[in-house]
């Protein structure tokens, strides 16, 4: 589609001897399938030994029932991949598992190291090689060269590492977890008969009957074995920088962030929209579904309009591996979404959506909107003008591409062809889902990062030495059990 922002990854971990934790864990990444699409994997751990199976497509693609018997164990973690460093390929599939002295150490990460290319570069001088393009492998390596506990090593790393990275590991003996100093990905933590959980969504821990305990907070360790759960803060916390647009777009609905059901901060989001842009000649209200629905439903009650589906959503679209041909491609997003003449012939329709990237698809849906018989068309924005690129984890464009870096908003409304165009403004996001202080980062809004960042960084910065690389295979460790998927 090219003008989405594209999800963060999903990560899962496992502790609870006596369940069935790799059909466990399949289930928790079933549940964040719509963090990444791109791969996914297991690893888990009999008490002496890791197995992986990884492999490229959705979860359901990779699993099948026979997949899952040699994954049994005490604790496994897994990982959903939406490549943000790194090309999407089998190589870079997750959870990698590397060596050390120590024993194997599996780790699958959500977010992105802004300072990875110097560190690696310190490290291929000391001698490591690396195997895959992903910033991940660096923070793994790491950890399995530093010396000292776990809790010790996780501080050298939260020392020397700038970004967001969301973490679960596993070794033979025991499933950890962590998140950086800034909080910027989520991660939150849950307790299932007598074991324990992380994820990146509560929904997650929802689908496996896991009680949800806390997030896990921002420059915390936490490791989880035979003795229980130990938690320690191994990184002061100086500020806090989650990311908005987990509120605005990423989360499922039905999940919690800060304390809060992510479907009530997007209606909120949606009445405050309506206050600040209201659409005095609109005849219904519709969403683009589905990170829109919610918003488009507080707009319309609080506009005092009635809610319509005007648009029905393919979900599986995008989600094989047949490529469309060219005359397919060419339909564009009516691949993605079906207009309801019945409903739209003849209104005037306000449109919400969660965000307009580069301005490539919105004109095509104004357009479809109009051949179904609107009569007008009033796009509404539940998130301000995106001016600029995201560093940590999201991969939304560079800045010459932001349609909104380039363009005001009338030149906007005028290259989608909408009859009026409205933007939910920063003070209003804030006031929407109660955000408070500057706890939260909104830097793709506003160009106040919340650490410095190179300000155009390539997200295959790294292929080029991976190509020298034989084969296109996870990395194998000698005394793990890898089983990759065929497809």
């Amino acid at each position: 589609m090219g003008d989405r922002v594209r999800e963060a990854c999903g990560v899962f971990g496992l502790y609870a001897p006596g369940l069935d934790v790799a059909r466990l864990t399949f289930y928790g990444l079933y549940a964040l399938q719509h963090r990444g699409q791109e791969s996914a994997g297991i690893c888990a751990s009999d008490g002496t030994q890791l197995s992986l199976h990884t492999g490229m497509g959705l979860v359901s693609q990779v699993f099948a029932e026979g997949d899952l018997a040699p994954l049994n164990g005490v604790a496994a973690i897994g990982h959903t991949r939406y490549s943000t460093t790194g090309s999407s390929r089998a190589r870079n599939a997750q959870p990698l598992v590397l060596p050390g002295a120590d024993g194997d150490l599996a780790l699958a990460h959500n977010g992105n190291i802004v300072n990875a290319v110097e560190v690696r570069a310190e490290m291929e001088a000391a001698g490591h090689r690396f195997e895959t393009s992903t910033d991940s492998e660096i923070v793994g390596r790491y950890l399995q060269a530093a010396r000292g506990t776990w809790a010790e090593r996780f501080a050298q790393v939260m020392r020397v590492f700038r970004g967001a990275y969301s973490l679960v590991l596993l070794t033979e003996d025991r499933l950890m977890a962590a998140r950086d100093p800034l909080g910027v990905r989520p991660l939150c933590l849950g307790r299932i008969d007598g074991g324990y959980a992380v994820a990146s969504e509560t929904c997650a821990l929802d689908h496996i009957g896991a009680e949800y305990l806390r997030e896990v907070a921002p420059g915390e360790f936490v490791t989880i074995a035979a003795e229980g759960l130990l938690s320690a803060q191994v990184a002061p916390v100086e500020q806090q920088a989650s990311c908005v647009f987990e509120h605005i777009y990423f989360a499922r609905p039905d999940s919690k962030l800060d304390g809060r059901l992510v479907y009530s901060s997007r209606l909120a989001m949606g009445a405050q929209l309506a206050s600040e842009q209201p659409a005095h000649n609109g005849d219904l209200v519709i969403g683009i579904p589905d990170s829109a629905t919610a918003a488009a439903v507080g707009y319309a009650r609080k506009a005092g309009l009635p809610y319509a589906e005007g648009l029905v959503k393919n979900r599986y679209v995008g989600r094989t591996f047949i490529q469309p041909d060219q005359r397919i491609r060419e339909l564009g997003v009516n691949l993605k979404f079906n207009p309801l003449p019945e409903v739209l012939a003849g209104k005037r329709v306000v449109v919400v959506d969660d965000s307009i990237v580069r301005g490539t698809t919105t004109p095509r849906v104004v357009q479809m909107l109009r051949d179904a018989g609107a009569a007008e068309v009033h796009m509404r924005i539940c998130a301000p003008p995106i001016t600029n690129t995201c560093f940590f984890g999201v991969d939304m464009a560079t800045r010459g591409e932001l349609i909104a870096a380039q363009r005001t908003v009338e030149e906007i409304r005028q290259h989608i062809n909408a009859d009026s165009l409205g933007y939910l403004s920063v003070e209003g996001l804030r006031r929407a889902i109660n955000l408070g202080g500057d706890r939260h980062c909104l830097a793709c809004f506003t160009g106040e990062y919340p650490i410095p960042v190179q300000l155009e960084m390539d997200k295959f910065v790294f292929e080029s030495e991976e190509a020298a690389l034989d084969g296109d295979s996870p990395h194998l460790v000698a005394n793990a059990a890898v089983h990759t998927a065929p497809r």
